[in-house]
C-alpha cells in the first residue's frame, strides 16, 4: 500500500543528483523502520520506480533517497526537475536484501555512480553503531559526478582507522577494468563485499573480485535497471502449497515480496536473480524479469520465471508453484 510523505528538503548533490528528505508521519513510523541499504519505490504517475535509501536508521531522523538523472528516465528526471520542499510523493514501505548481516562485519564495498546511494547509508550505519572497518572503492565520470563526495571525506577524517575511501575516475584512468580494480580490492579480500550499481559496473567488479580471490558467495550486488522497467498495480494469482490466492501486487514491487507479505512461504535464497531457487511457471500475463543470471531461452519457453525478480505488466498475472 502506497504512502504519502512530504518532501522536507531538496539537496543537489551534483548537477545530475538530487537528494530527497521525507517526513515521517507519526502514525508511520513503524512501517517506515528501515535496515541500512534499502529502498523505497516512488509512484510517478502510472509508474513506479526503486530509488535506495541514502539515510542511516542510526544517524538520521527522516528518510533519505537519493535519485540520479538517467537517459530516458521518466521518473528520474521528473523528480530531479520538479519535485520542491512541501511537495508530497507516494511511496511503499522500505524494502530489499542489501544489508549487512551484522554492523560488526568488515566490509568492502564497491559503488559506481549513484550506486554509492545504499552505500552510504551503511557506511553511516557502520560507523555509527558498529565496530567493522570499510574499504570503499567509488567510480565515476569525473570529480564533478562524485555524490557526498565532501560527506565522505569529513567521515574518512572521522574514522581514519576504519574508513578507506579509493576513488576511480574516468577522467583520469579511463573507465574501470578488472585488472585495475583487483588490484585496488586485492589487500581486503578479508572482507565481504558489497556492489551496487549500473550493469557493466557491476559486471566489472565481479570480475576483479573473483580475480583478487574473493569467493563468489561473499559478493553481494545491488543494481539500478528497476528504473528503465514500466510497472503497474496488478493482482497475482498465486498456486502455492494446495491453495490458489489472490493477491494486490503493487507497482514496484517484486512478486517474492509480494508472495511473503502475504504470510505465504514460498522457497527463495539469494533474491538477486542468480541461484534460481524462487523459480516458479508464468500461467497467464506479463512481467519483467529486473534482473536475471540463470533463466536460459527454454526455461523461459517452459514458462519459468524468478519471482525475487518478477514486476507486473499486466493487471492480472497467474503463477504456480508445481
Amino acid at each position: 500500500m502506497f504512502h504519502r510523505l512530504r518532501v522536507a528538503e531538496v539537496i543537489a548533490e551534483t548537477p545530475d543528483a538530487h537528494s530527497l528528505v521525507l517526513t515521517v508521519p507519526p502514525g508511520l513510523t513503524e512501517e517506515f523502520t528501515y535496515r541500512p541499504g534499502q529502498y523505497l519505490t516512488v509512484k510517478v504517475g502510472d509508474v513506479a520506480r526503486c530509488y535506495s535509501l541514502s539515510s542511516s536508521p542510526h544517524t538520521d531522523t527522516d528518510l533519505k533517497i537519493t535519485v540520479k538523472r538517467v537517459r530516458d528516465g521518466h521518473a528520474s528526471n521528473w523528480i530531479c526537475d520538479h519535485v520542491r520542499p512541501g511537495a508530497t510523493l507516494d511511496l511503499l514501505p522500505p524494502a530489499g536484501e542489501f544489508t549487512p548481516a551484522s554492523l560488526d562485519d568488515d566490509l568492502l564495498l564497491l559503488a559506481g555512480g549513484s550506486g554509492i546511494t545504499p552505500v552510504m547509508g551503511i557506511i553511516k550505519s557502520v560507523l555509527a553503531h558498529g565496530r567493522g572497518r570499510l574499504a570503499l572503492v567509488y567510480a565515476n565520470r569525473d570529480e564533478h559526478s562524485v555524490i557526498f563526495a565532501a560527506e565522505l571525506a569529513a567521515l574518512q577524517r572521522a574514522h581514519p582507522g576504519r574508513l578507506t575511501v579509493t576513488h576511480w575516475l574516468d577522467s583520469e584512468r579511463g573507465a574501470p577494468d578488472e585488472a585495475g580494480l583487483a588490484t585496488i580490492l586485492s589487500q581486503d579480500t578479508d572482507k565481504e563485499a558489497y556492489v551496487c550499481g549500473p550493469e557493466p559496473f557491476v559486471v566489472m567488479s565481479r570480475k576483479a573480485l573473483r580475480k583478487a580471490g574473493v569467493p563468489e558467495e561473499r559478493v553481494r550486488v545491488e543494481r539500478f535497471e528497476i528504473d528503465q522497467v514500466e510497472t503497474r498495480n496488478a493482482t497475482a494469482v498465486v498456486e502455492i502449497d494446495g491453495q490458489t490466492h489472490r493477491l494486490p501486487w503493487p507497482a514496484g514491487q517484486r512478486l517474492l515480496d509480494v508472495i511473503i507479505a502475504a504470510g505465504l512461504n514460498p522457497p527463495f535464497s539469494c533474491r538477486q536473480g542468480h541461484c534460481g531457487s524462487c523459480a516458479l511457471r508464468l500461467l497467464s500475463g506479463e512481467v519483467d524479469l529486473v534482473h536475471n543470471e540463470v533463466l536460459e531461452q527454454e526455461d523461459f519457453d517452459e514458462g519459468y520465471i524468478l519471482a525475487c525478480q518478477a514486476v507486473a505488466r499486466s493487471e492480472t498475472v497467474s503463477v504456480t508453484y508445481y
